[in-house]
């Protein structure tokens, strides 16, 4: 039989878990939505000067600038690397949005 005091110190510990895991969600979220009013900006930006889309180039730097900076918090580079991948290919979306 598990000691009540465990189930009660385990229950605190997955409670306060859960709390900054939440807390964390919002920060994600929150940050998203700044990224995005500043990729919007850019979207715009290039359909006013009739640039493309988008810059493999600069994709390319940011791609290898997350996955160091996935190295130094300790988070699998692979995983940061579709992560950034998938917000990439939200934004040329928007950008070609601002295209047409």
């Amino acid at each position: 039989m598990i000691d009540p005091d465990t189930i009660a110190r385990a229950a605190k510990l997955l409670h306060d878990h859960r709390d900054s895991i939440d807390r964390l969600d919002a920060i994600l979220v929150f940050t998203l939505a700044e990224r995005f009013k500043h990729t919007q900006a850019v979207g715009v930006l290039k359909a006013q000067h009739d640039l493309p889309p988008s810059d493999p180039a600069r994709e390319e730097q940011q791609i290898a600038r997350l996955q160091d900076l996935a190295l130094q918090a300790d988070l699998d580079p692979e995983f940061a690397t579709k992560f950034l991948n998938f917000v990439i290919q939200e934004v040329i979306q928007h950008h070609k949005q601002h295209q047409t």
